[in-house]
């Protein structure tokens, strides 16, 4: 559950970046700046739920382009590298597709290759 300095600070946060009005509709900014001002710290389940699905919407675009990539791009590259290997028969390739710093990796390389290159 939210309290409410960690709710001002995700709306800080959003703010900085410009999202805060671009993101959220009326009803959801004021639904999260009135829990700041009159709730310590939310029980409701209810409560918690709808605070919780605008937060989730405010943390996903908040999220970097390369974290973004990683998921989208990333993992898709490092699977289908770890199936190639495991295909040549390197069987400790099966970790690849799971192992992080591997998909950010090939995120990385992905983003700064130029678009003609890219399949």
């Amino acid at each position: 559950m939210f309290s409410a300095i960690e709710l001002a600070l995700i709306k800080q946060r959003a703010m900085r970046k410009g999202l805060w009005f671009k993101v959220l509709d009326r009803i959801e900014r004021t639904i999260i700046n009135l829990t700041i001002q009159c709730v310590r710290r939310i029980r409701s389940l209810k409560m918690a739920g709808i605070v919780s699905a605008v937060v989730d919407k405010l943390t996903k675009v908040m999220r970097s382009r390369v974290a973004r990539l990683m998921e989208n791009v990333g993992h898709h590259l490092a699977k289908k590298l770890s199936w190639i290997a495991q295909s040549w028969g390197y069987a400790s390739a099966v970790r690849w597709a799971q192992e992080p710093t591997f998909i950010q990796y090939l995120t990385v390389m992905h983003m700064n290759t130029p678009t003609m290159f890219k399949g």
